[in-house]
């Protein structure tokens, strides 16, 4: 292993300011793990500092715990040999996140931070990881972790059926119409895009949300009279497993649906069966796996992270290769054709899916009847290749052509859907001519 302090010394380390630092850490046990680890990137942080008064500073902040504080900063190219990952099993590997503010924010706030995605800067801090600055402030309360943003009910005009409980109630789910393609012609110029917030180089990952239940209580649904029209309200609800994962290769499914009830999972191409953060495609049998998907098999290696953080759903690339996403809701948040393929090279990140976004689109789409909202379920299907990618620029047109694939439901804001078709009224007979 790497030594961590392996730059020049900055300045030697006084016994009590480090006494003094250490004792703001929190819910750290003697002689632990995690104790050395935290005591060791302190240690790295001290020697790092721009000027030895920042040592006064980041006392300040955390005596009085004001983000009205000034800048701790160290060199941005100090960064990556400050803090090596925490080896205590209290730091799920699927969270291997050792940027500088991520680690201290963890040791002096929040011992459960996940990732950089959960973190805000304030309005006061200068040098924000953000910021692309030379310097990178490292002051834990020059920082923020976003909670989860309220999502107001939408109102559906009450047809002649009793109104839907909500509260109470129990239904079946609907399933996207996975026959239904995604993939029609579009320009070769608005099919592929690539994801380039990198965590190096991140752009719009401040406005990650930190992983928290909802904060509303769900409501009794009651007919409000809304514009002359009667309308009743239907709330969002969490459920215990935020999205189902399917397995093809080509065009058939293999092995049982992944339920995924964590807020961060990967899916790669190993063996374990039991794991309940990963879902392991090595461990998936197929009779009639052709030599092209048992060759892109071997290449997922760690394959792709997901995370769902306050209500949006961040897809991360840890694979050697590339992966390929098709995000309806993704593609129209960046005005991009639905059918869009967007490119995520290894080590990028891209967020292609928010339930905020689409409370509004399905706010915005009720007036438009039951089959205007119904076909908002394929809004709620993700679809994401491995190695080979599909579309325009590819001799694969469809994602079916692709030798490895899964296609992630999001059950949230599918079960959103159920509840708000159960109050619209039902389009009108067919002939059964």
């Amino acid at each position: 292993m790497s030594n961590l302090f392996n730059l020049p010394f900055a300045f030697t380390i006084n016994p009590q300011t480090l006494k003094n630092l250490l004792q703001h850490r929190k819910n750290i046990q003697p002689n632990s793990s995690d104790d050395k680890w935290s005591e060791k990137a302190i240690k790295g942080l001290i020697k790092r500092l721009i000027r030895t008064s920042m040592i006064d500073d980041l006392q300040a902040a955390l005596d009085t715990q004001n983000s009205q504080t000034r800048c701790v900063t160290i060199p941005r190219d100090a960064q990556k040999k400050l803090v090596e990952p925490n080896p205590s099993q209290t730091v799920r590997k699927a969270f291997n996140d050792v940027t500088p503010i991520v680690a201290f924010c963890r040791i002096w706030r929040w011992p459960d931070l996940n990732t950089h995605l959960e973190l805000r800067p304030t309005d006061t801090c200068v040098y924000a990881f953000q910021h692309e600055k030379d310097q990178i402030c490292v002051n834990p309360y020059h920082s923020e972790r976003v909670i989860a943003p309220f999502i107001p009910p939408v109102y559906v005009p009450v047809s002649d059926r009793a109104v839907f409980d909500s509260t109470t109630s129990e239904r079946m789910q609907i399933q996207p119409d996975s026959t239904v393609p995604m993939d029609f012609a579009i320009s070769p110029a608005d099919q592929q895009r690539t994801a380039v917030n990198s965590p190096a180089s991140v752009q719009d990952n401040y406005e990650a949300m930190t992983p928290t239940q909802a904060s509303m209580n769900q409501q009794q649904v009651a007919i409000t009279n809304f514009n002359g029209v009667q309308t009743a309200p239907i709330a969002y609800a969490e459920t215990p497993f935020w999205c189902s994962i399917l397995y093809y290769e080509l065009n058939q499914r293999v092995g049982e649906i992944f339920h995924a009830s964590l807020n961060s999972l990967v899916i790669d191409g190993f063996c374990d069966p039991n794991a309940s953060d990963r879902f392991c495609l090595g461990s998936l049998s197929n009779v009639n796996r052709t030599t092209e998907s048992e060759a892109c098999r071997r290449m997922i290696g760690n394959g792709v992270r997901l995370y769902y953080i306050g209500g949006e759903v961040f897809a991360e690339c840890l694979s050697d290769t590339p992966i390929f996403v098709q995000s309806p809701s993704c593609n129209q948040s960046f005005q991009w054709h639905p059918a869009t393929v967007c490119k995520i090279p290894p080590r990028c990140n891209l967020k292609i899916f928010s339930n905020t976004e689409f409370a509004q689109t399905l706010s915005e789409t009720i007036q438009y009847g039951y089959e205007a909202v119904y076909n908002l379920t394929r809004i709620c299907a993700i679809r994401m290749s491995f190695v080979k990618g599909w579309g325009e620029e590819y001799r694969r047109r469809t994602i079916m052509s692709t030798p490895c694939w899964v296609e992630i439901h999001l059950n949230g804001p599918m079960q959103w859907l159920d509840n708000v078709l159960q109050q619209l009224p039902a389009p009108g007979s067919m002939s059964s001519k």
